[in-house]
């Protein structure tokens, strides 16, 4: 990893930004290791369809799927403002706290992976972990939550619709689906994204200078490709130790392998400025101490006050736009007779 970040950083010098006219160039060889966000990210295993987006958009905001009906997918992912929920950790059922910060489901789709430690592979089945939670949502299992859907009449039609070849249709595998569905069109696209597109108009000059500064200070290393992070797992602390150490040993929890201790998934800074705080404990809240933390322990760079600024006016062009109509929250089905009420 050394190597690479070394490699970036001496491409990146051997191309500096070159000034005209009072502005600020940015070298377009350099931004290949970019890409620009799709209007959608589809799963082969999980085609897109109105029927199956709609009935996911529902789940996805339905307290139903909590043991006590006072969570749902919307509790602890505000999608009216970037998706996090701006703690530190979620609470769940009965005020119970988690150990993990909520990151953003928006432009999720696009990772790796899901969840901090890369536990899930894809949207669809992030979206069952959450309901069988005890601390989160506190289903007992995914027989307790196919009851429940099959016991509401409304959802019953919609099951069928939107998974017409299922038999039976209301299956949890087919709930993960259909809020997967929903999920993959939460995309904000950015004037980073107009940018990549070919747009030079799409950043200001202290965005373009933000960006080279990105570049030059080796961020690119790991904050790359679509999801500018969420690509790859790393270790957090790589080159100086995190201070303050970490108790959360990351994807060690996941594979049981000592060389995991520690190493997390990469996080996107899509809509970074607006999903304070950081980390997996949520345990940074201000944007320039995060800025200067990640240099120092993952690059081993003490960065100046300058620099950081300069990182943040481009991380600013990072700050997409929220589809404010895809997200208004649906009339949900009523309880047929037989639906349990808590």
């Amino acid at each position: 990893m050394k190597n690479i970040f070394h490699l970036i950083t001496w491409l990146t010098l051997l191309s500096p930004a070159v000034s005209r006219a009072g502005g600020t160039e940015v070298n377009r060889a350099m931004l290949g290791i970019f890409k620009p966000l799709p209007e959608s990210v589809n799963n082969p295993d999980n085609p897109l369809t109105e029927e199956k987006i709609d009935l996911g958009r529902m789940l996805f905001f339905d307290k139903r799927l909590s043991a006590d009906r006072t969570i749902s997918c919307a509790s602890c992912h505000h999608l009216e403002t970037y998706g996090d929920n701006g703690a530190p950790v979620a609470k769940g059922i009965g005020g119970q706290k988690g150990d993990r910060n909520s990151p953003s489901v928006y432009n999720a789709a696009v990772h790796i992976a899901e969840f901090w430690d890369g536990r899930e592979p894809d949207v669809e089945h992030q979206a069952m972990g959450p309901p069988l939670n005890p601390i989160e949502m506190g289903m007992k299992d995914g027989a307790q939550i196919e009851s429940l859907l099959r016991s509401i009449p409304g959802y019953l039609t919609l099951f069928q619709k939107a998974f017409p070849k299922s038999d039976p249709p209301v299956t949890f595998e087919n709930m993960g689906k259909a809020i997967g569905a929903f999920e993959r069109k939460l995309l904000t696209p950015s004037p980073f994204d107009a940018f990549l597109k070919g747009d030079e108009g799409a950043l200001n000059d202290d965005q373009k200078k933000g960006l080279n500064t990105f570049m030059s200070t080796g961020c690119i290393t790991c904050h790359n490709g679509v999801g500018v992070g969420g690509g790859l797992y790393q270790k957090v602390g790589l080159i100086i130790p995190w201070d303050p150490p970490l108790e959360d040993s990351g994807r060690e929890k996941v594979t049981g392998k000592a060389a995991d201790k520690f190493i997390f998934k990469v996080a996107s800074l899509r809509n970074v400025t607006e999903t304070a705080p950081y980390m997996h404990n949520g345990g940074v809240s201000n944007l320039r101490v995060m800025v200067k933390k990640m240099a120092l322990h993952q690059l081993g760079r003490k960065i100046s006050d300058e620099d950081v600024k300069s990182i943040i006016h481009f991380l600013e062009a990072l700050k997409g736009k929220i589809p404010e109509d895809y997200i208004k929250e649906p009339e949900l089905p009523a309880d047929g007779p037989d639906t349990p009420k808590s």
